[in-house]
């Protein structure tokens, strides 16, 4: 019997010596976050992603693994918001447009053209209380909002001249999905067309749409300048982001790591910040060295015509978006919808 509890004792001994490392394996596993975009990684937004990835991963001394998805190789814009609600993904970085069709329309205030005049005045909102309390609204759909990551100022391609608003008579433009840009694209009589980001390039080629309606450095990067003739410099909208993530899996993270995630987010906010603009100058000049389109910069009157006709649909918008919001952005950014 003595026997048997020794052999008993030296094997149960000699399990657990064999058990310890796997479990210390187990335990130095690290968290795996998923973070799919829909933009290449040479824009603002890819690299703000990978920048994240650097700093979190280095941070976390590998506690934390990131792994980016950029270019819809794991989501396209219709499907990744689904996808994170479900923890399939853990972030995201989707163009604010995207919470409308959500449910929080409030975000659908950053797509009212030329509520914006400047980077300056859009960080007073993105930067300020306003920002956050809309950032807030997501958690009411497990959505935690983390950051504002900047794009830029829109511009309108067709393969037809745009220098006043009857330019754009008939004209099928590709929109995000969202109330407000359908609204402001029929002030100019042309016709939306909502349509996934990835799809945009094939569908300019072939003629289903006529034009679309983006930042430089998107439609450098997805070559939509190749397929269309015409580009004019209106800067009429913004285009931002809001990183996201799962509210669950957040909140289950250790204190400390989202400590230092928190950090590195604010850092990777910066660097993905300062090198839009540049991004959007870089693009330009690749635009017009390619002499593939023929670029167009409004006069002052013009752009006075464009703003008066599309400013029609901030009324229009007040009980969609909040006619509040509306006059408390007007507030913060100095905006005078009447001139």
């Amino acid at each position: 019997m003595n026997h048997f509890i020794r052999c008993s004792g030296a094997l149960a001994a000699l399990v657990l010596m064999f058990a310890l490392p796997v479990a210390a394996q187990q335990a130095a596993a690290p968290i795996v976050i998923k973070f799919s975009h829909v933009t290449t990684s040479d824009t603002p937004k890819g690299k703000g992603a990978d920048q994240f990835k650097k700093l979190a991963e280095e941070r976390t001394q590998g506690r934390v693994k990131v792994e980016v998805y950029p270019n819809s190789s794991l989501y396209k814009d219709k499907e990744e918001l689904e996808a994170l609600q479900l923890g399939a993904v853990q972030m995201l970085a989707p163009s604010v447009s995207k919470f409308g069709p959500l449910g929080v329309r409030e975000f659908e205030v950053f797509d009212l053209p030329y509520i914006f005049d400047s980077i300056e005045e859009m960080h007073r909102i993105t930067e300020g209380p306003l920002g956050q309390m809309l950032l807030n609204k997501l958690e009411m759909r497990g959505i935690l909002g983390l950051a504002y990551w900047d794009n830029g100022f829109k511009q309108m391609s067709a393969n037809r001249p745009l220098k006043k608003p009857d330019d754009f008579k008939g004209l099928k433009l590709r929109i995000q999905s969202s109330k407000v840009l359908e609204a402001q694209m029929r002030t100019i009589n042309a016709l939306p067309q909502v349509m996934a980001f990835s799809e945009v390039y094939q569908a300019m080629q072939t003629g289903v749409v006529d034009g679309s309606e983006n930042t430089l450095s998107n439609i450098y990067t997805q070559k939509h300048h190749e397929v269309q003739k015409f580009l004019t410099l209106s800067d009429h909208g913004y285009i931002g982001y809001a990183v996201i993530t799962n509210k669950k899996f957040w909140d289950s993270l250790p204190a400390d790591l989202r400590t230092i995630l928190d950090g590195a987010m604010k850092d990777a906010s910066k660097l993905a910040n300062d090198v839009a603009k540049k991004e959007n100058d870089d693009a330009l000049e690749g635009i017009r060295k390619s002499g593939k389109t023929q670029i167009l910069t409004l006069t002052p009157a013009e752009k006075g015509e464009w703003k008066r006709v599309m400013v029609k649909s901030h009324r229009q918008m007040e009980e969609r978006v909040g006619a509040d919001l509306i006059k408390a952005f007007y507030k913060e950014t100095g905006f005078d919808p009447n001139k």
